[in-house]
């Protein structure tokens, strides 16, 4: 169930559809006739996870240091010059894979109070679904934000770039192979006074804030001077399905 009409996400990698492929597998097969807030086997799945996440998080620098020493090698020995070496760079910023500084805005959204209850007189008691972020929320956000001309955008940690794609499974997300819990921060860089009147303007973004008022959702929006935002670290290399034989 959703709150509104929910944009599908551009592209996801192989992985991460394996592992949300996993997360349903279990919770199927444990929800017959279990808690699934108690079953042993969903906490020891949820372990697994953040330590899988975690493994994924030390290979990704770990390439990402590869990846820049060869690339500082290939550079180097290319005989490219250094109005060619400038063009290079300049795509790579533009792509979303260097660092980028300037001033900007983050957004946190938040999950509600498990035991939360109408804010509003004359609203009815909210249900789960209602109390926590979904996929949709975080996609409205990081499209308004594109809209109101941000130069970058990290979610959490990570650099979003073309085929990045922000996915949430239960109520954790699932980002570029790594798994996160909520609050949810979403960074931009870019001038303060669009980007605000870009979310401000959003009508996915109003919905929710009706949902803010009237149950206690978690937003805020904190200006910033100055800012750095990674680049980002994983493969550029696209990918796709292919048919078992």
């Amino acid at each position: 169930m959703t709150r509104s009409i929910v944009r599908p996400a551009r592209l996801a990698a192989i992985g991460v559809f394996a592992l949300a492929g996993l997360i349903f597998w279990v919770s199927f097969d444990t929800a017959q006739g279990t808690n699934l807030r108690s079953d042993s086997s969903m906490l020891r799945l949820s372990d697994l996870i953040q330590e899988r996440s975690r493994q994924n998080a030390e290979l990704e620098n770990q390439a990402a240091g590869l990846r820049r020493q060869v690339d500082s090698l290939a550079r180097r020995d290319d005989g490219s010059t250094r109005g060619e070496d400038r063009r290079i760079d300049a795509l790579e910023k533009r792509a979303g894979l260097k660092k980028l500084t300037g001033q900007g805005l983050t957004v946190t959204l938040d999950d509600a109070p498990s035991n939360a209850t109408a804010k509003v007189p004359g609203l009815p008691d909210p249900e789960p679904n209602d109390l926590v972020i979904h996929q949709q929320d975080l996609q409205a956000v990081v499209n308004a934000l594109w809209k109101g001309g941000a130069k970058g955008i990290k979610v959490m940690d990570q650099r979003l770039i073309s085929t990045s794609a922000v996915r949430c499974v239960g109520n954790t997300l699932i980002l570029q192979g790594r798994v996160y819990s909520p609050p949810y921060k979403v960074t931009a860089v870019g001038d303060p006074g669009r980007l605000r009147a870009a979310l401000d303007a959003a009508p996915a973004i109003q919905n929710y804030q009706e949902y803010v008022d009237a149950y206690g959702l978690g937003w805020k929006v904190e200006q910033h001077k100055a800012m750095t935002l990674p680049g980002y670290s994983g493969t550029v290399d696209l990918r796709q399905a292919e048919p078992v034989e």
